[in-house]
């Protein structure tokens, strides 16, 4: 009880709705907890109100723009093309965004989660209150899962407002950018730089280390840098940035390369160099939970904080910061405190660029494997060996399995090319189950399909492939 204030009690409090906290509310109702979560923003989160849905839905529509202007390898021949990015715009929002949201808050109620709107700032292990506007509430409880994700870094000499866009912004342009600068050529700058470019921008990519896409192999990185000079795409790396100059109705991008100023003018520029993790002014001080480095909370295997009651999952836990590891530590922590003996278990965390084509990894890479002692080979198959791949006109790319030399086991994939990010479900199966090519091998797959690759990827590991 809080001197002053009627404290109402909960048993479970999840901080944040997004894909790490409203799976973590679910399960934990599910589990038999009396939970409620509280957001203060929107239900859903960053991944799928102004992040991996909302990116995807622009992906998407960009490859049909692109499709209509350019059938003719397939004899369709299309006159008079157009985009209308208003309607895309609307489609993207409510046809695919709202019904997704939507859909999250009609679970939360199917399981008797309790929505409770506003800020939450902890006064103490066991209390925080939740602020609305001119209006506080006063909460105790047993158990919190603190899941309040992250935001976009701003940058110096680059403050966000006007024609200086963080991600968010980037997403919700009303008008397709004739000239448009992205500062950061990770995954959000290259998948946003590829979509805008096949919408009909002129891309400009500024990326400060030697490579875009620096967590992935540099032969799966150079299918990308291929396409994106096919698109015109133009991609400056080991390029700092340094300023950018709203002039109203352009904005002007300054930028060092090799000690040499330099700069580029365009209609918006958009920064995407990272997130930073959401644990500032919620007073976790108070409750006395621990704050390491780069403001990430370190937690153990449970997610549990240094303060027994309290745990944190997602981006605000060390990490990479992808949706599916929040929902998979969501789990383990609503299990946890459910008394379920669980701990987390990262060995095949997928990790997915939906540029073109597309990018996937999963386990270790070839050089990981080598570097962690093991006697490992990799085998390579390419997509152009595939029937699918060459009825869709996609050939580029190719799936490489990393496996042990004794007994074959898969430690690692990677898949370039189209359908990536659904063929690497079937890989990362394999490297947590420990399985091996032969078992792969021996698992009939469907003709025509692109599933057939990775069998075929086995086969070769084995010393006995078919198609190649």
């Amino acid at each position: 009880m809080v001197v002053g204030d009627f404290a109402i009690e909960l048993d479970t409090v999840v901080i944040g709705a997004g894909p790490g906290g409203y799976v973590a509310a679910i399960r934990a109702a599910q589990l038999g907890q009396k939970v409620a979560v509280i957001e203060r923003e929107y239900i859903g989160g960053v991944c799928l109100n102004v992040g991996c849905i909302p990116s995807k839905a622009l992906i998407a529509a960009g490859h049909h723009y692109q499709e209509a202007l350019d059938s003719q390898m397939f004899g369709v021949n299309t006159d008079g093309v157009t985009l209308d990015f208003a309607k895309t715009q609307d489609w993207k929002d409510n046809g695919v965004v709202k019904k997704l949201t939507t859909g999250v808050s009609f679970l939360l109620k199917k399981n008797k989660v309790e929505v409770i709107t506003g800020s939450a700032f902890f006064v103490d292990d066991h209390t925080l209150r939740v602020i609305n506007g001119d209006s506080a509430q006063t909460y105790s409880f047993n158990n919190a899962i603190i899941a309040t994700g992250s935001r976009p870094i701003e940058i110096k000499g680059f403050k966000f407002g006007g024609r200086i866009l963080d991600s968010t912004g980037g997403l919700a342009l009303k008008e397709v950018p004739k000239k448009f600068v992205i500062i950061g050529g990770g995954v959000i700058g290259a998948e946003l730089g590829g979509a805008y470019a096949n919408l009909g921008a002129e891309v400009t990519i500024l990326e400060g280390s030697p490579q875009i896409l620096p967590t992935f192999e540099k032969d799966m990185v150079k299918l990308v840098e291929d396409d994106f000079k096919k698109k015109g795409i133009t991609v400056i790396t080991k390029a700092m940035a340094k300023e950018a100059i709203d002039n109203g109705d352009s904005v002007t991008v300054k930028y060092e390369v090799d000690g040499k100023e330099q700069s580029v003018v365009a209609d918006y520029v958009m920064v995407t160099v990272g997130r930073r993790p959401n644990t500032d002014d919620m007073g976790l001080e108070q409750a006395g939970v621990e704050i390491g480095e780069r403001g990430l909370i370190p937690v153990d295997a449970q997610g549990r904080t240094n303060v027994k009651n309290i745990y944190a999952i997602g981006d605000i836990v060390p990490g990479a910061a992808l949706a599916h590891k929040a929902s998979y530590e969501a789990k383990i922590a609503a299990e946890a405190i459910s008394g379920k003996k669980v701990a987390v278990d990262y060995k095949a965390m997928p990790a997915v660029a939906f540029t073109d084509p597309e990018l996937a990894t999963v386990g270790m890479t070839i050089a990981e494997a080598k570097e962690a002692g093991l006697n490992a080979k990799s085998y390579k198959f390419p997509l152009s060996g595939n029937g699918r791949a060459i009825s869709l006109g996609k050939t580029e790319g190719f799936v490489r399995l990393v496996t042990t030399v004794e007994d074959n086991v898969i430690v690692g994939a990677q898949v370039a090319g189209v359908g990536a990010s659904d063929m690497i479900s079937e890989l990362s199966l394999a490297v947590e189950s420990g399985m091996n090519a032969e078992d792969i091998a021996l698992t009939i797959h469907p003709h025509p399909s692109l599933g057939e690759i990775v069998m075929d990827t086995a086969e070769l590991a084995l010393g006995l492939p078919i198609h190649i």
